[in-house]
């Protein structure tokens, strides 16, 4: 089993082992592996299988223990425990019907009682300030949102996972000038994230310079007009802010929907990577990419295709059996999670993998082994579903899907990327698919007052071997997090260590959409810039996104936020311009082509 450290023990103990009433563990992380395997594993005695229940909770138990895959947190925290809620996260549908607005406050403080999160597509909700038949005005998206944002404060438990939550607005909808400025002072709804729903119908308009209907939503009469263009920048402008609003291409989403017949998709979990009808729930793992390089850090270094794709295959049936062994907190979600039978196998330890292998984050060459590697995991984990297929039968709605009739699969989507952050940390590698944040992580996990802290291990392994470590260079990345400023160091290492804010904007959108091309779902990402980044920049990073053919995007600009998950050590931002001549010729580009595009 992989080495623990004392700050992934520290977030084992705190969060994740069985616990008496004293908060003493009782168990060790081996033992919580094997709590899952075994958990998970009962599904096996549904099916006739060539391999007993004990053969795969065997290999389930491998997998977990050499951190090769990890399934989402609440699958972690929750498997064999009385009330079994594995799925990390739901969408509710939400309505101005009192009963129906009831039943889905009571839902949502179950679901978040058992470390969940959830998405809601607020676009069905009335204008603020509308009056109803009985006289009441009706409240509208932003006092829902305070609600749920109340009752997920509440619900908190400490030391405990945190629930989150998603509130998407469509663009056309009536009080969306007052829901992209929800979050404008930083403070309010911390608990939610909140994006637009945008179409291709409203960025044709925006490019044209032309005024776009604000739609009732119940009536469909147009209540105003206003300049798309204005709307737009309104957008950039409060996610420049403080990286609020994100953006969801709905248009894009539906254009991969497997199931359109059953409905038009227009919500998705709290971080988007996994787009949702109401009701589904998404039943998500990740994949350990720094563990399928060998020989790392060497010129012979090399991807074990035959080990990734053994562990894609096991991974597939691990989270398919969630499905059949998870409680639902309703049967309503039940009926929708065992009809699609979606699952989300994603990668982590990404910019890790790249460092093993000597490939710079902003290199075309990590653009072009992203794609690779993400249609080799996405090949693999639809031959494990079609496998599960002959074994067990097709997903119930197959028939009404877009597969239908030439592939049987047992699940209606396979891929997904998270953003991994509880999980990568237990591992001990980068998030997802995102760049190194800092060679020197205080990441703020609001442990009993700990702030875990440690050098980047792969950093400290290539230096040793270089002769480079000495005290000196030590204490100035630890005070700086980064090698750019560091006399001395050679210019290959800190090409190859660049942190997420040294990366442009536009290689942080290639990563995303090489993995996007190849993937199901969506992808959990955030673009990340420097402080002096400017509205332009932002701007531009929400075209490209649309133009490149991802299904949601988001920005943050360092520091614009009071509190934020990952802290870089420096107290000062180097200012500098992400524009270089470079930048500019490509941004042209892009935007003749947009042109081309509209006329």
């Amino acid at each position: 089993m992989q080495e623990i450290t004392d700050k992934a023990h520290t977030l084992l103990k705190s969060r994740y082992l069985l616990e008496d009433v004293k908060s003493h563990s009782l168990e060790s992380p081996e033992q919580m592996f094997s709590r899952v395997a075994v958990a998970v594993g009962n599904a096996e005695k549904n099916y006739r299988t060539h391999q007993s229940k004990s053969f795969w909770e065997g290999r389930f138990f491998e997998l977990m223990r050499n951190y090769l895959f990890l399934p989402n947190s609440t699958t972690l925290i929750n498997a064999g425990k009385p009330f079994q809620q594995l799925c990390a996260c739901f969408v509710l549908p939400v309505s101005d019907d009192k009963a129906a607005m009831d039943e889905c406050m009571r839902v949502s403080a179950m679901i978040q009682e058992n470390s969940g999160g959830t998405g809601y597509d607020l676009s069905g909700l009335n204008p603020r300030g509308e009056t109803t038949l009985k006289g009441e005005s009706y409240k509208g998206p932003i006092d829902f949102i305070r609600q749920i944002d109340s009752l997920t404060e509440i619900i908190m438990k400490p030391g405990r996972r945190k629930g989150a939550n998603m509130g998407a607005l469509h663009v056309s909808h009536p009080d969306i000038e007052e829901f992209v400025n929800a979050k404008v002072s930083g403070s309010d709804f911390q608990n939610f994230n909140i994006s637009v729903g945008i179409t291709d119908e409203f960025m044709q308009a925006m490019f044209q310079d032309k005024v776009f209907e604000l739609i009732h939503p119940e009536s469909g009469e147009v209540i105003r007009k206003i300049p798309a263009k204005y709307l737009w920048k309104s957008i950039v402008r409060q996610a420049w802010w403080n990286g609020d609003p994100g953006i969801l291409f709905l248009d894009e989403i539906n254009r991969h929907n497997p199931t359109p017949s059953l409905g038009r998709i227009t919500g998705t979990n709290p971080c988007g990577e996994v787009p949702l009808l109401p009701y589904e729930a998404c039943n998500l793992g990740s994949l350990n990419l720094a563990k399928m390089v060998a020989l790392p850090f060497s010129k012979s270094s090399f991807i074990n295709w035959k080990k990734l794709g053994e562990t894609v295959n096991t991974a597939i049936r691990f989270l398919d059996n969630v499905i059949d062994v998870n409680n639902y907190p309703i049967p309503q979600i039940e009926f929708m999670a065992k009809g699609n039978r979606k699952v989300g196998l994603g990668v982590m330890g990404w910019a890790d993998m790249l460092i093993r292998l000597g490939i710079p984050y902003t290199s075309n060459e990590a653009i072009e082994l992203a794609s690779k590697i993400m249609k080799f995991i996405k090949e693999k984990s639809w031959n494990a579903s079609f496998d599960l297929a002959l074994e067990r039968e097709p997903f119930p709605n197959w028939e009404k899907s877009i597969y239908y009739p030439m592939q049987p699969l047992r699940n209606a989507t396979c891929t997904a990327i998270a953003p991994t952050g509880s999980i990568s940390f237990l591992a001990e590698v980068s998030p997802s698919i995102e760049p190194l944040f800092t060679l020197n992580n205080r990441q703020e996990y609001q442990l009993k007052n700990q702030t875990p802290q440690s050098l980047n291990p792969a950093l400290e392994s290539i230096l040793t071997s270089r002769g480079l470590y000495s005290k000196g260079i030590i204490d100035r990345i630890c005070a700086e997090g980064k090698l750019k400023n560091i006399p001395g160091l050679p210019e290959d290492l800190k090409e190859l260590f660049k942190t997420a804010q040294e990366v442009p904007f536009q290689i942080h959108l290639k990563h995303q959409l090489a993995f996007q091309n190849h993937t199901d779902n969506a992808i959990s990402k955030t673009i990340n810039l420097p402080e002096s980044a400017t509205m332009t920049e932002v701007d531009w990073a929400f075209k490209m996104a649309w133009y490149g053919g991802a299904k949601g995007v988001t920005v943050y600009r360092n520091r614009s936020k009071e509190h934020q998950p990952f802290e870089s050590i420096d107290g000062q931002i180097v200012h500098e311009q992400c524009f270089c001549n470079d930048s500019l010729l490509y941004l042209n580009s892009i935007h003749a082509r947009l042109k081309k595009l509209l006329t």
